[in-house]
């Protein structure tokens, strides 16, 4: 998953029952004729941490989404239809995220899911979402086999859900990007590898390592830490120990800048780098030594820096949201807007309506949507991927982020 000044949208929308026609009743089409114009309204689902210490970047994913729903409505995207959106907190936690995944597919004008942020969240809503033929869009997930299934390490892919797609890279792509950065252009041969025991923190520390190996680097030592514990002294022992010239993070920011600092206060002055999961002001925030050299790599070019995303940055200034659009606003945007699309091509085949069918009709058109987006072409592979690989470096200087290297990631 991850964070970056990408793009994440943030805005409060009532989760009460949405209101329905006259008589109270909702139709079977997958939508509600509750508009006094008479237009029918799809809910487009959101779910990501919004409390806790992660909630940074979900309140940027939800703000994205609300704006992505604003601006169809604003425009009249879909004739007819009338978008909001429904936003859940699954504090990051798996089980609250199937517990979503299953209040969302019991409300039949959700036609379509952005999230979760955390690839382990996902993993225990897509089995949810794919039985009632909902289509999920993360704007963050990053784990491999999320799309590719479990064996795609051994050279077999196979994709597990149809309703599964994602705006985000994927590991595969981010940690052999970091590796080629640490090893070819930092220069750096020696490495210690930590990761937090998650799902996307194992996982892209297992993908780095072994890229960095393949290019003739070593890894002089390996660690754990555990989610919510902030002693890492004795990993940064072992850092110190090792004689590491560099050390890779797989996590998230909350331990990764905790771990930084520890590392530092040993005496080894060495960069400490990671996924977008540390991408985020909160890293560095979170270090009481100076963090200036570390690194982390995240999906996509600097939003700031993109011309395609201008009128996003400008909306979203414009429509007051109290939080930052993060690390994953544009990919939100893209992604609630790639549903939004999908619903179009559907209604505009059923002359004009939401037809009975409408989920399985939205994950097949999804398939098929192509647009230029906040962060780019925006269009899904034939296992639902993204087919945008763009990735950047960034480094603290000056206790800020900076970005110096983007690239489109060849394998």
């Amino acid at each position: 998953m991850r964070r970056r000044s990408l793009l994440i949208l943030t805005t409060v929308i009532t989760t009460g029952a949405l209101t329905l026609s006259a008589c109270g009743s909702r139709d079977d089409k997958g939508g509600s004729n509750n508009d006094s114009k008479g237009t029918t309204t799809v809910v487009i689902g959101v779910d990501a941490p919004l409390t806790g210490s992660l909630s940074a970047l979900g309140q940027g994913i939800k703000n994205s989404v609300d704006l992505a729903v604003q601006t169809a409505n604003k425009n009249n995207e879909v004739p007819g239809v009338t978008f909001k959106i429904e936003a859940l907190d699954d504090q990051a936690v798996p089980a609250s995220g199937q517990a979503n995944a299953t209040k969302l597919v019991g409300k039949k004008d959700v036609l379509g899911v952005v999230g979760p942020l955390n690839s382990g969240v996902s993993q225990q809503m897509q089995g949810v979402f794919a039985a009632a033929n909902l289509a999920q869009v993360s704007p963050a997930n990053t784990n491999p086999s999320l799309s590719q299934g479990d064996n795609w390490g051994k050279g077999e892919f196979k994709r597990p859900f149809p309703t599964y797609f994602r705006t985000a890279a994927t590991d595969v792509v981010q940690g052999k990007f970091a590796a080629q950065y640490l090893f070819k252009d930092a220069g750096k041969k020696k490495v210690f590898v930590v990761d937090d025991k998650q799902t996307y923190g194992a996982g892209l520390a297992a993908i780095f390592s072994a890229e960095f190996t393949r290019l003739g680097g070593k890894v002089v030592g390996t660690d754990h830490v555990t989610v919510k514990e902030t002693d890492f002294s004795s990993t940064a022992d072992k850092v110190k120990a090792s004689g590491a010239d560099s050390v890779y993070f797989g996590g998230q920011y909350p331990e990764g800048g905790l771990l930084s600092d520890q590392i530092k206060k040993t005496g080894a002055k060495i960069p400490t780098m990671g996924g977008d999961g540390i991408y985020d002001p909160a890293f560095i925030a979170a270090s009481a030594e100076a963090n200036d050299g570390d690194l982390a790599t995240s999906i996509g070019y600097p939003v700031e820096k993109l011309d395609t995303a201008k009128k996003f940055i400008a909306d979203y200034k414009a429509a007051g949201y109290k939080d930052a659009y993060a690390a994953y606003g544009g990919y939100s945007y893209d992604a609630g807007w790639a549903i939004i699309q999908a619903v179009k091509a559907v209604v505009a085949a059923n002359d004009g309506k939401v037809p009975a069918d409408a989920r399985a009709k939205v994950t097949e058109a999804l398939g098929k949507v192509s647009f230029d987006g906040v962060t780019g072409k925006v269009s899904f592979d034939e296992f639902g991927d993204t087919t945008n690989k763009q990735l950047t470096v960034y480094k603290v200087e000056g206790g800020k982020w900076i970005d110096v290297k983007s690239d489109t990631f060849n394998q």
